[in-house]
C-alpha cells in the first residue's frame, strides 16, 4: 500500500515536470516566432530600401548619360559653327571643362545575370555595334538597321520593320539590360538624327559659297 502511494506520488510528479516541459518549450517557440517576424519584416523594409537605392543611383547613370549627350550635341552644333572663332574657343573650353567634371562622376549599377542572359546581352551588344561601324559607311542603311533594331524593343506599334531575331536576343536579356538595350539605341537615333539634320544645314551654305565664288569669278 505503501508502495503505491510511492509509486503514484512519483508518478505525479513526472507528470507535473513534464507539464512544465512543455510550457517551457511552448513558450520558447512562441518568442522565436515574433522574433523571426520581426527580423522578417526589417528585411522587407530593407528590401524597399535597396530597390529605392537602385532606382537612384540607375536615375544618376541616365542623368549623366543625358548630361553628356547634351554636351556634345553642342559643341558639334550649327550654332557653335556661326559665331566668331574667339567665342567659339571659349565656349569649347567650357563645354571640354562640363565634360570633364560629368566624367568624374562614377555611376555603376550592377546587373544579376544567369549564364543565358549574359550571353544574350554580348550577342546583343555585338549586333548594335556592327550596325554603328557601318555608319561611316552607309549612314542611311545603318540608320534603317538600327531602326529595326529600336522597333524590336519598343512595346509600341513600330513604324517601320521589326528585327525578330534580334527581339528575340533582347527578350533573353535581364530586363535592366533590356531597357539599357533600348536607351542606347534611342541615343543612337537622336545622333544620328542632328548628324542629319547638321548636314542639311550646311548644304544651303556650301551653295551660297560657290555661288559667291562664281559671282566674284564673273
Amino acid at each position: 500500500m505503501a508502495q503505491a502511494k510511492i509509486s503514484a506520488k512519483v508518478s505525479g510528479e513526472g507528470q507535473s515536470q513534464g507539464g512544465g516541459q512543455l510550457r517551457g518549450r511552448f513558450c520558447r517557440s512562441t518568442s522565436m516566432a515574433d522574433r523571426s517576424s520581426r527580423l522578417l519584416e526589417n528585411l522587407d523594409q530593407l528590401e524597399l530600401r535597396v530597390e529605392a537605392l537602385r532606382d537612384a543611383a540607375t536615375a544618376m547613370e541616365q542623368e549623366k548619360e543625358a548630361l553628356l549627350e547634351m554636351i556634345h550635341s553642342i559643341q558639334n552644333s550649327q550654332d557653335m559653327r556661326n559665331i566668331s572663332e574667339g567665342e567659339r574657343e571659349e565656349l569649347s573650353l567650357t563645354a571640354n571643362r562640363l565634360m570633364g567634371r560629368t566624367l568624374t562622376v562614377e555611376v555603376s549599377v550592377e546587373t544579376i545575370r544567369n549564364p543565358q542572359q549574359q550571353e544574350s546581352l554580348l550577342h546583343a551588344t555585338k549586333i548594335i555595334d556592327e550596325a554603328v561601324n557601318k555608319l561611316m559607311d552607309d549612314l542611311e542603311d545603318s540608320r534603317s538597321r538600327l531602326m529595326s533594331l529600336y522597333g524590336a524593343c519598343t512595346s509600341e506599334v513600330p513604324s517601320g520593320p521589326v528585327d525578330q531575331k534580334f527581339q528575340s536576343v533582347v527578350i533573353g536579356c535581364a530586363i535592366e539590360d533590356q531597357k539599357k538595350i533600348k536607351r542606347r539605341l534611342e541615343t543612337l537615333l537622336r545622333n544620328i538624327e542632328n548628324a542629319e539634320k547638321s548636314i542639311m544645314l550646311l548644304e544651303p551654305q556650301k551653295t551660297s559659297s560657290q555661288q559667291l565664288c562664281i559671282n566674284n569669278k564673273d
